[in-house]
């Protein structure tokens, strides 16, 4: 019986003894994510998106300020990534954007995920290299990472005016690219006074105004937040969004008809989740509503595996964990919210709407 049945699964075991392809994938995955962060901080897709022509290797090097043996394996790298297009011309390799670098990972783009790559390169990467230590331990690990304590953890999260903004910027660009997709996954027109909390650069905002013209948005975040977003990021031409200063967990609630909490509640413990959804039910007009924003689990769990990793982040660097919809919907039900649904919007993030009875 016992040989029957490793007869019978013989092909598929030999092909796995013989090369694990999938686990080296997984082992090796780093050295992409690293190639990627290494050049959009060197500038290569800049040089190459103002240039205008394709360039060699040694115009590139030049321009970058690189060595031309790193630049060429670099540059190579890129092409089999498939972020570069190479061009032959008389024994030469020149090299060129492809459509997703020019659009994806040059500066200028309005759509540009260059900031976001920065924020991982030097921030999610190097608290990723104590993950071990966040599952043994079962809590962040910015102070082995930056030395800094995590006890409070916004007080963690912008350690410095530069980290601050290099978050913000990360949180610019993700609704840059996702922002449209989740606001109007629900119809939230009927909603004229919305307020955004832990709004941090404005952009989720932005798009509310442009989905729905006859809404303003209040962007309820802390004193340093505020100003940061006023000098880099709202301008006075938004003047259907402003600001109000604050923190939630501690100050009075601007009253509106709609209260966004786009990646906020993945912070934080259910305890947590549970004080700040309270405050937000108490300030919410009757008739209102919450939409939370965030990267739903499967309900098994099952994935998707994006968002399992993600989670996996919010153990390293927050209190909190990523949830499925059903584990969402719980928490906005014991403080009161009910009609609570939500949508898929077939990207990186999701939509959950719960109302407060009139």
């Amino acid at each position: 019986m016992a040989e029957s049945q490793e007869t019978g699964s013989s092909e598929g075991t030999h092909a796995a003894d013989t090369y694990p392809r999938k686990i080296l994938e997984y082992m090796e995955g780093f050295l992409i994510s690293k190639t990627v962060f290494s050049s959009c901080e060197l500038g290569v897709f800049d040089v190459l998106l103002a240039s205008e022509r394709p360039l060699s290797a040694e115009e590139i090097s030049q321009a970058i300020g690189a060595s031309l043996d790193g630049t060429q394996r670099l540059l190579a790298a890129c092409s089999g990534l498939q972020l570069l297009n190479t061009h032959q011309d008389n024994g030469q390799v020149f090299y060129s954007n492809t459509e997703q670098a020019r659009v994806y990972l040059t500066r200028s783009s309005p759509v540009s995920l260059y900031q976001s790559i920065q924020y991982s390169s030097r921030t999610i990467y190097l608290c990723w290299h104590y993950l071990t230590d966040a599952v043994r331990e079962g809590r962040n690990q910015y102070e082995k990472a930056f030395g800094v304590t995590s006890n409070d953890l916004f007080q963690a999260l912008y350690r410095s005016d530069e980290e601050m903004l290099k978050f913000m910027q990360l949180m610019n660009s993700i609704w840059n690219i996702c922002g449209k997709d989740v606001v109007t996954a629900f119809d939230l027109s009927p909603f004229k006074i919305i307020c955004d909390l832990g709004g941090c650069s404005g952009a989720l905002a932005k798009q509310c105004t442009s989905a729905y013209p006859e809404c303003s948005v209040t962007i309820f975040d802390l004193p340093k937040v505020v100003h940061t977003s006023r000098k880099h990021f709202v301008t006075e031409a938004d003047q259907r969004i402003s600001f109000h200063e604050g923190d939630f967990f501690k100050d009075p609630l601007p009253k509106a008809d709609l209260y966004i909490l786009a990646r906020i509640l993945h912070d934080w413990t259910d305890e947590r989740c549970i004080e700040l959804l309270s405050r937000v039910y108490k300030a919410c007009k009757p008739g209102g509503a919450v939409f939370l924003v965030e990267a739903l689990l499967n309900e098994d769990g099952s994935g998707p595996v994006t968002v399992q990793l993600y989670s996996l982040n919010m153990l390293v660097q927050t209190e909190g964990k990523e949830r499925t919809a059903a584990q969402y919907a719980a928490l906005l039900a014991a403080v009161g919210f009910t009609d609570i649904q939500h949508r898929l919007t077939g990207k990186i993030y999701d939509a959950v709407l719960g109302h407060k009875e009139i």
